[in-house]
């Protein structure tokens, strides 16, 4: 049946067009932007998920400024530490020199507090962007609990959706010749039974006991050194042993250090102080050391001479070159070799330490610009548009919209013959 009001195949053909009008229109949208999923209307699902890995890709490459940053603060304290290792080492050398006898020890040490003046530019020009991590002026806590700066290294996505930032710890190394503040007095920092030692043993052989450790309360009643960051702890108080204090003793010329680490107990300090002493060149042949009493050192003279001296103190916050200044080669050449033997094992730990912090960073920098990399593909694959099937469907589209422009125009003049039937 022919109809002068209703025209089905021209509401067909219609439609038809309409439909690929609009296919038309989102493929050359597709060409335009480049992307098959450019708004939320085009699939909310992909784009949403596709946002989310935008704002982590964004969020990376702030990690890797951040990573960079780091890395360049690192490096300026490993050099420096390097740096002062070699001062060290060439110091060492003029110490080893001023053992001989018919040497101008004079001049060595003019020469070795030139060295000295030297070590204390570097350190106090070894900072980046003001952040010095040698020159024991950083006072911070890390996430490694040890005083530092952390460097923040990643974002974490869990798998409900919620972020937590990562960093990374830098531990700072105090190679500053600061001497600390003395707590030789505190009742739980050991102490030396006696000021001389007799000849040939006797009476009074020197103990050094009385050793305690700062505990969680905010007291000193604890069995084993924590670190002074630790909660509860407090570093004012000074009757009680913390991680990083200096224990020295001095018999005599000879002089050993023991810096005080995490979990040491009585028994450990007393070891490791009668271990520094022999390092330093305390003869087991002249005096012999005793540790049969757990936490207690004893030391009793062998030989024949009579009132050598004993010296013994304890310092918090030194640097590990405190005694950098003091080294005097023209009155006490021995005592200076073993000085500086310390001061050298200290400055080449640092450099290791920053050294390993380093390659750490560098390589979860590696891993951001990889990971960024891999994410930003990811997102590509899921909205990006195929340009060669949009470019075919374009032809194609293009050949259907003139078919179907030809079908309406058909359709719409059907009616027309509708007036045969009337002439």
């Amino acid at each position: 049946m022919s109809s002068i009001l209703t025209n089905n195949s021209a509401m067909v053909a219609l439609q038809t067009l309409k439909s690929i009008n609009n296919d038309l229109s989102d493929t050359q949208s597709m060409i335009s932007t480049g992307k098959d999923v450019a708004s939320a209307k085009d699939n909310a699902a992909v784009w949403s998920i596709s946002k989310t890995m935008e704002s982590d890709v964004k969020g990376f490459k702030a990690i890797s400024d951040s990573l960079s940053l780091g890395e360049s603060t690192v490096a300026v304290a490993r050099n420096a530490s390097e740096t002062v290792t070699d001062l060290l080492t060439d110091i060492k050398g003029k110490i080893v020199a001023a053992q001989e006898e018919n040497v101008d020890r004079s001049v060595i040490q003019d020469d070795i507090n030139a060295l000295t003046d030297q070590i204390k530019s570097v350190i106090g020009a070894a900072q980046f962007n003001g952040q010095n991590l040698v020159d024991g002026s950083n006072t911070g806590t890390n996430s490694n609990g040890n005083t530092g700066i952390n460097v923040l290294s990643s974002l974490d996505r869990d798998s409900s959706g919620g972020v937590t930032a990562s960093t990374i710890g830098v531990d700072t190394q105090n190679l500053s010749t600061s001497a600390g503040l003395d707590i030789t007095a505190g009742t739980g920092t050991g102490s030396a039974s006696v000021a001389t030692l007799a000849a040939n043993g006797g009476a009074d052989e020197v103990d050094i006991t009385g050793f305690t450790f700062l505990d969680t309360s905010g007291a000193a009643g604890g069995s084993s050194a924590l670190k002074t960051s630790t909660a509860g702890v407090d570093d004012t108080v000074v009757n009680g042993l913390a991680v990083g204090d200096v224990v020295e003793m001095k018999i005599g010329d000879i002089q050993g250090s023991y810096r005080v680490s995490e979990g040491d107990t009585d028994a450990s300090v007393a070891s490791g102080l009668k271990d520094s002493l022999q390092n330093a060149g305390l003869s087991t042949d002249d005096f012999a050391f005793d540790l049969t009493t757990a936490g207690t050192l004893t030391v009793e003279n062998l030989t024949s001479e009579a009132g050598i001296a004993i010296e013994y103190g304890v310092s918090r916050g030194s640097g590990a070159l405190a005694g950098l200044e003091s080294i005097d080669v023209v009155n006490n050449a021995t005592g200076a070799l073993s000085e500086i033997e310390d001061m050298l094992d200290g400055a080449i730990d640092a450099a290791a330490s920053f050294g390993s912090v380093e390659g750490r960073l560098e390589t979860q920098a590696a891993f951001i610009s990889s990971l960024s990399d891999s994410l930003t593909s990811g997102i590509g694959s899921m909205v990006d548009a195929d340009m060669e099937e949009t470019s075919a469907r374009l032809q194609a589209l293009q050949v259907q919209q003139q078919l179907g422009v030809q079908s309406l125009s058909i359709a719409n003049s059907s009616p027309q013959s509708i007036l045969s039937l009337f002439g």
